[in-house]
């Protein structure tokens, strides 16, 4: 019986599917009708507390993103860090991706 390959999952790997800060901002914006200074302080805290926990070891479990934790973590010359991180996503995360809960 023939082994059938192991299908490669889909992965962005260009600049073009990279999600950066400002996009981020933009997108919250969109979403909550609130004025871009108004969002990015709060934006910036909220990142600033992620990487924080994920730089001290802690699982971060954010529903819908799902549950993140560090793998493995990498020492780099002047204080930074490579951080292998493992995000395991909730089963009916496209669900709760796409639901407003405005909208109830």
């Amino acid at each position: 019986m023939a082994r059938t390959p192991k299908e490669e999952p889909e992965t962005a790997k260009t600049d073009d599917a990279m999600l950066k800060k400002p996009e981020l901002l933009d997108a919250v914006v969109a979403r909550t009708n609130l004025k871009k200074r108004d969002v990015k302080p709060a934006v910036e805290a909220a990142l600033a507390v992620l990487g924080e926990a994920l730089r001290d070891g802690q699982v971060v479990n954010l529903p819908p993103l799902g549950k993140l934790r560090v793998v493995k973590t990498k020492p780099l010359d002047g204080g930074a860090a490579v951080v292998t991180l493992k995000l395991r996503t909730p089963k009916d995360a496209t669900v709760a991706a796409s639901s407003d809960p405005d909208d109830t």
